[in-house]
């Protein structure tokens, strides 16, 4: 199966925990596989944003059920080329 990107994520919301799994290939082609848990709060948020892009990731996968993912998408995940908690504008916004 052909590498599509080097650092990814993906993301399962939950109503009170978000599991983060970061997947970092090295030059060998060897996975490194990262995985946190955070909570929903603002604050939490914020800190998994600043851990992903501290890992350099620009490519997340996420799934959840319900209506948590909201919350999340407004918070969380800053567009690419913004800073910060700006969110990022899903189509279901």
């Amino acid at each position: 199966m052909a590498m599509l990107h080097a650092r990814c994520c993906g993301l399962d919301v939950h109503k009170k925990s978000v599991v983060a799994c970061v997947l970092v290939t090295d030059a060998a082609g060897l996975v490194e596989r990262r995985v946190r848990s955070f909570g929903t709060m603002t604050a939490d948020l914020l800190a998994l944003a600043d851990w992903l892009a501290a890992e350099g990731v620009i490519h997340i996968a996420l799934e959840s059920t319900g209506v948590y993912v909201r919350r999340f998408t407004a918070r969380a995940i800053p567009p690419a080329g913004r800073a910060g908690s700006e969110g990022y504008l899903w189509a279901n916004d």
